[in-house]
């Protein structure tokens, strides 16, 4: 086959050295020039690909399939145009999804689904199976494909952006579809996982998504093409979730921190409680949890449920949910130092994360954040920080608009938090640690995106972590 491959990240590499070893011929392309993709040039260097960077034409009428990475935006020219000549599109998740034979379990949701996948991973683990995590968390796992054991079960988180490419996207005629050497080698329907679990669904990367109702529909394709055979497992507490679950082909199971669930997982009183096939067992209770807030408890449920799914035994789930104690860069803590409680959240890139991470704390709040805004609105989050913090700490391109929220808020209330403004996210360690208290905890929940000053939100984490650790 002769694959167009559009991205030099992640993705778009790991496909170059996955598809090369296959004997694709490959053309990676990208609008960087080679020089600002040193480092990706060197990872993939001595392979016989094609190169067309710094916006170098890509024949795309000659491809036979174009892959595409998760940050390039459906309208693209380079995607459009392979839509005018009929040349299918995928991406480097849907191909993995595509290519092995053991079940998949799929996690989305707009927030609690990197920790979620998480705990299903290491339940899977703690079950004895073979497993492999990845998709939108880790690294791409294609490359595993060529030398890796054999899966039992695959474990992906799927970003609405990831989504996307799940669904048939190929406007070519039936015989220019069926003359494509991808289509006797690549499946070009719709795919969704065998199991797949949304968390939530509520406003959030409406800077890529044109609407509310385009992000929807992105997320929804991770149930669109179930069968009956396969499982959806939907959080009874989000409105949106109720009405998506109505239209899923497959099983479906639920889980709620409000309200018992006809089958899956809910909270009863203190006791997280599983109810599947005919049966139903307490798994621990909240105090058992390591995980800290209200939305933590949500996703150790819906992991359970997905693990239900997955035929897991109910002493697995039980073993993870009380051990597990999180991953980088959620809640997670990094230091006390001179009596204050220094916490990484730079995961929280909305909001609503933002939002969860302040009611998981009781103690007085000094906040960090900032960033770039998704175009959602603050006004919440205004009324949450008011609520909990003592003293907010912004920094990064949305700054003016935190400000705002924040006098907005504040007008309602008898004490707002101090507001102080800063440029840097150093700026901002340095202001706290000169103005915490002992008994405070520091909370880096910046509500915004990363892309004003770091290439990803772990890239921001990892900073604030060597900040505060110098201190």
């Amino acid at each position: 086959m002769r694959v167009g491959i559009v991205g030099a990240a992640r993705e778009g590499l790991a496909l170059v050295r996955y598809l090369g070893a296959c004997g694709a011929e490959v053309v990676l392309a990208d609008n960087k020039p080679a020089e600002a993709l040193t480092g990706a040039l060197q990872e993939i260097m001595g392979l016989d690909i094609g190169l067309a960077l710094g916006g170098a034409p890509l024949e795309v009428s000659s491809l036979d399939i174009l892959f595409v990475s998760p940050g390039v935006p459906s309208e693209a020219p380079i995607v459009e145009q392979a839509r005018r000549v009929g040349v299918p599109i995928s991406s480097e998740p849907r191909l993995l999804t595509q290519s092995v034979a053991c079940p998949v379990a799929g996690i989305t949701g707009s927030s609690g689904k990197t920790t979620t996948t998480t705990l299903v991973g290491r339940m899977c683990e703690a079950a004895g199976l073979a497993t492999w995590v990845g998709g939108n968390i880790g690294e791409p796992l294609t490359p595993r494909l060529l030398f890796a054991e054999t899966p039992e079960v695959v474990v992906m988180e799927l970003s609405s952006f990831q989504l996307e490419l799940f669904a048939p996207d190929y406007q070519g005629s039936e015989t220019e579809r069926r003359r494509s050497e991808a289509s006797r080698v690549i499946n070009l329907g719709g795919w969704s996982p065998h199991v797949a679990v949304v968390t939530n669904v509520t406003p959030n990367h409406l800077d890529r998504h044109a609407t509310m109702e385009a992000y929807r529909w992105a997320k929804e394709r991770i149930l669109a093409y179930q069968t009956a055979d396969d499982w959806a497992v939907l959080n009874a507490d989000d409105p949106v979730l109720c009405a998506m679950g109505q239209r899923a082909p497959g099983r479906r199971l639920a889980f709620s921190l409000e309200a018992p669930v006809q089958e899956g997982a809910y909270l009863q009183d203190d006791s997280l409680v599983l109810r599947f096939d005919g049966r139903e067992t307490s798994l621990c209770q909240i105090d058992q949890l390591r995980l800290r807030g209200r939305h933590n408890v949500a996703n150790v449920l819906a992991a359970a449920a997905c693990a239900g799914a997955l035929g897991l035994s109910v002493e697995a789930m039980a073993q993870v949910a009380r051990t597990f104690a999180g991953v980088p860069h959620r809640l997670e803590h990094v230091r006390t130092w001179r009596g204050a409680l220094f916490v990484n959240d730079s995961i929280a890139t909305s909001p609503e994360r933002s939002m969860a991470a302040m009611r998981a704390y009781t103690e007085p709040l000094v906040l960090l954040a900032g960033g770039r805004d998704k175009h959602l609105p603050w006004d919440a989050w205004a009324a949450t920080a008011c609520e909990r913090a003592r003293l907010v700490i912004s920094f990064g391109e949305v700054t003016p608009l935190i400000g705002r929220a924040l006098d907005e808020a504040g007008a309602d209330v008898a004490a707002a938090p101090e507001l102080l403004e800063v440029v840097t996210l150093e700026e901002a360690v340095a202001q706290a640690a000169r103005l915490a208290q002992p008994g405070d905890v520091v909370l880096l929940s910046p509500g915004g995106t990363s892309f004003d000053a770091f290439v990803d939100f772990e890239a921001r984490g990892e900073r604030f972590r060597e900040l505060v650790t110098r201190l």
